[in-house]
This record gives C-alpha cells, structure tokens and sequence, in this order.
C-alpha cells in the first residue's frame, strides 16, 4: 500500500520514509499542509506493528497538527513524524540519525517532543538538527510543554462544562482521568486545586499510586475508566480510545481530554452527539504545548503573551461548541469547519 492508498491520506502535501543501516532507524514524517507556515509537530517514537499502522497514526497525527495550529492562530502548518522503534532501543545514535532526517528536509518541517521522545530526547535532536522546537528553558527556549498542554485542557475543559452542565465551578465535579503521564499529571492538579473529584486509570501502576497519593484520586483498571461515575470523561494517553462502544458506555455527559485523535473515527463524533455527550474536540483545547512551544519557531518568547493566548481556548471552545449546536452538526465538524475557513483565507491572501 502506498500513502496515496491509505484512507488516512486526506491530502498530505509530503510524506518521506527514512531509514538507517547502521542505527536500525525506520522513521516516517508527513506534511500536511504549510499553508500557514512551516509544519510542525511532535515526533512519536513506538513499537509499531507495522508500516501500515504506523503509516495511518502519522498521516492522522499530522493533520490533526494543521488543524490545531490553525484554530490557535499560529503561523504554522501541521507536520508529525514516527520513529518505528521500542522506547527501550531509544539510543542517542537511533535519535541522531532520525534528526539527519528532519535537517535534510530544510525547515519544511519542525519536530518535538511526543509518546516516547521527551524534553532529553528532545535536546539530542537539536544537536543534530536545527528544526527542534519545545527545548529546555534558556534564553528564547520554551521548555517542557506539559503543563502548558494541561493548562489549556483545563480551560476547554471548563469551558465544555460551562456548555453541557451549565456550571462555572469545578467544586465536586466528578472527572475520569486517562492517562496520569507528564500531561495527565498536572490536568489533575488543576482539577484537583479547583475541588474536583478524581479518578485515574493508566497502564503504569506507580502513575495510578502518585494520583492517589498527591490528589485522593480512586484509582480503577484502565479498562474499566469509561464506565465511571463520572461527570466528566478526560483521554489523556494515547488516541482512538473513545470507540463505537464509548457512546453506549459512558455515562460521563462531557469529553474533554489531553490526548491527540482521540476519535476512532469521525463518525463517532455523531453517536457521542446522539447520545448528549458534548465533546470537546482535542485539537481545541490541547494546543496549549503548541501555543507555547511553538514560539521556538517563531524566534520570540513573551511567557504571559503565551499564557494569555492559551486562557483564550475557554473562549474558542465555547465558539467551536455553540457553532456545533447552530449548524446541527457534530462538534468536531464544526471545529474543523472553523480551521479550513482559516486555510481558505491564508490560502487567498496575497503573498
């Protein structure tokens, strides 16, 4: 199958395949769209079961990376990158070679940090290459993006519920949380600071004991976090978690997480809407990393600007979810309506 056959295609502009004798490196980056700007997203480095899989998570990663920066306003055009590798085989050599990659791609692409490349991988590409954004804080570096992903998951969060249960505060709100990685961590903070009742599923039992320690969260099997008693339901790990059986299971009435593609695919958006599940779509409310991040593209760094900027994702959830309900359309349709209007208008401006 080429990537021209895969259903996950949807227009990609460049996908390039590496590989690497010496380093055993299998990497693939796919460029969406730089309409805006130059695509940037993460790097995902995982066991993948095969190309094809890998193939599908990247195309839907990278347009998934369009529609965020185009809804947060940046100047940039939505790119991702795969490492086909176990995160234990993660060698300095394996990571340097995969930056050869991206340098010789000449800026048309910026990569990161994502599942299995963290803020120390993260610096090892940038010895190697120029195009690496979210590096530790000096100077113009905008560091780890976590708690600025959280930050504005915590305000479209706010926001879905402002909209699906009609309540300003979060005092006893009971909330599903995901995933208790970097992100997850200090999305319960926030909820927990703000009186929220927690509890936490992840597939690594010391994550799940750290909540309950820090927060008094109730820890429960991670295949069983959907059938929480719970107002809110947040995936805050890896995406395709909210399938054809979520609508019938959930009996949170909002979604609103951290993770990326959480959607197994669209049509879901339409069952959840059926069912009076507000979803917060996650290209929304998770850009707030993006926001922050992406300033080591830009060349400037203003942290309150940054901050202000990602406080406003409240406002734009709450636009994205009263279009929803105007146009009698699926919220994620209505958020992607809003990002192509975006590109429509870039794309006719004059140069």
């Amino acid at each position: 199958m080429t990537p021209f056959d895969a259903p996950e295609f949807a227009g990609h502009e460049h996908v390039s395949f590496f590989t690497d004798d010496g380093t055993g490196l299998r990497a693939i980056v796919a460029v969406h769209s730089t309409v805006l700007g130059p695509a940037a997203g993460g790097c995902r480095l995982w066991p993948y079961p095969s190309t094809a899989a890998a193939l599908a998570d990247v195309l839907r990663l990278s347009e998934a990376m369009t529609w965020k920066n185009a809804l947060a306003g940046l100047p940039l055009g939505g790119g991702k990158s795969v490492v086909i590798a176990d995160p234990s085989r993660r060698t300095p050599e394996l990571l340097a070679a995969f930056a050869g990659c991206v340098e010789r791609l000449g800026g048309r692409y910026w990569t990161a940090e994502d599942v299995g490349v963290g803020i120390d991988e993260v610096e090892v590409l940038a010895r190697h290459t120029r195009y690496v954004f979210g590096l530790q804080h000096s100077g113009q570096k905008t560091g780890d993006p976590s708690p600025f992903t959280a930050r504005g998951t915590f305000r479209g969060l706010r926001a879905a519920v402002r909209h699906r249960l009609g309540r300003d505060d979060l005092d006893g709100l009971r909330v599903a949380v995901q995933g208790v990685g970097h992100v997850g961590f200090e999305l319960c903070r926030q909820l927990h600071e703000a009186g929220a009742k927690l509890t936490v599923a992840d597939t690594n039992p010391a994550a799940v004991a750290r909540a309950e320690a820090a927060f008094g969260a109730i820890g429960v099997p991670a295949a069983s976090i959907q059938d929480a008693d719970v107002d809110v339901y947040s995936p805050c790990a890896l995406g395709g978690t909210i399938d054809a059986d979520t609508p019938n299971r959930l009996r949170a009435r909002v979604i609103a997480g951290a993770a990326n593609n959480q959607l197994a695919h669209s049509a879901i958006g339409e069952a959840l809407r059926a069912r009076g599940i507000v979803y917060a779509p996650d290209f929304v409310i998770n850009a707030g990393g993006m926001l922050n991040a992406g300033c080591d593209i830009l060349g400037r760094y203003d942290r309150e600007d940054v901050l202000r900027r990602i406080d406003l994702i409240h406002d734009r959830t709450l636009e994205v979810l009263a279009r929803a309900d105007r146009d009698d359309v699926s919220t994620e349709a209505a958020a992607l309506a809003m990002a192509r209007e975006r590109l429509r208008t870039a794309a006719g401006a004059p140069r």
